[in-house]
Formats: structure tokens, C-alpha cells, sequence
């Protein structure tokens, strides 16, 4: 997923904060998996960390463009 994806660049606050919610979820779900050595992809869990952080970076371009 990429800052451009319209899933991240036209999601409202609330679409953001529920994928990245669900991106968190997927994460812990995939560490669990890693601790019991069952993970099959471990570059997913990098992919996953990247794509919360974009998501956190669009709510608080959000935010910064309400509080103006």
C-alpha cells in the first residue's frame, strides 16, 4: 500500500483509524505466529509496519489540516 492508494490518500479519520486498526491486529497476529515459529512470511510483518506508519502519517496530515 502506498501514500497515493486511495485507500489511505481519499479515507476519512474514521476509515483510517479502523485500518489501522485492522493493519495492528494483523501485526500482533503475525508476532504470535513469529514467537511460535509458525510465520511463513516474516517480510509481511516489515510491509505491515510500513503501512501502519503511512497510515498514521495521513491522520495526522488530517489533523494538522483541521486545527488550521
Amino acid at each position: 500500500m502506498k501514500m497515493s492508494d486511495p485507500k489511505i490518500k481519499d479515507a476519512s479519520m474514521g476509515e483510517l483509524t479502523a485500518l489501522g486498526r485492522d493493519l495492528r491486529q494483523e501485526m500482533f497476529n503475525l508476532r504470535l505466529q513469529q514467537a511460535s515459529s509458525q510465520l511463513e512470511k516474516p517480510s509481511r510483518l516489515r510491509i505491515l509496519r510500513k503501512d501502519v506508519a503511512r497510515v498514521e502519517t495521513q491522520i495526522s496530515q488530517l489533523r494538522n489540516k483541521a486545527a488550521k
